[in-house]
């Protein structure tokens, strides 16, 4: 009986083992394939370099436009993983310093963009997706309101025309309307 007992303990032993060492080397495959740059990150690696942007805004419905040049810096960090853009110019006669991140997310399949500048002191999160057709990254998430501290409803689209031109639009909210408050035109230097 003891025997028997022993050997069943064993069996059960083993086969817990045994599945215990293929979830973990699943695990193991998946964390791979998560952390490994694929073709959206080669995609984005086309991007670095330096760009000349002509930056167009409006800060309600209807307003004049403003109108600014700026310089972007986009290069691929962490083995090529992420894709930083720090932007440099004037807005409204102040220096401007901003650093964008773009994120694809292996996993979740989406792209995770965030946003910071001198301008402000919160952190602007986007998520999205690629549409191959268009070449478009569309991105959404929200954006605090300075005056209220509540946050409204952004949109941003980036276009990859070609190697050498891209164009930003972004979206926001004022009165409940989504409007298109900037314009980003870009040029590789």
């Amino acid at each position: 009986m003891k025997r028997l007992t022993f050997a069943l303990l064993a069996t059960f032993l083993f086969a817990t083992l045994s599945s215990t060492f293929a979830q973990s080397n699943d695990d193991m495959k998946a964390m791979a394939a998560y952390a490994a740059p694929g073709d959206i990150h080669k995609m984005l690696a086309k991007t670095a370099g330096t760009w000349t942007c002509a930056v167009t805004m409006w800060m309600t419905p209807g307003a004049q436009a403003m109108t600014s040049t700026t310089e972007a810096k986009n290069e691929m960090i962490l083995g090529g993983r992420y894709l930083q853009q720090t932007n440099t110019g004037s807005f409204m006669g102040q220096p401007f310093t901003g650093v964008s991140t773009v994120a694809y997310d292996n996993a979740k399949k989406m792209f995770v963009n965030t946003w910071i500048d001198n301008m402000g002191t919160g952190i602007m999160v986007l998520t999205g997706t690629w549409d191959a057709a268009s070449n478009t990254i569309t991105l959404t998430g929200n954006e605090v309101d300075p005056s209220s501290g509540k946050d409204i409803p952004v949109k941003e689209t980036l276009k990859i025309v070609d190697d050498n031109h891209e164009e930003l639009a972004m979206y926001t909210t004022a009165g409940g309307k989504e409007f298109k408050n900037m314009e980003i035109k870009m040029v590789r230097k």
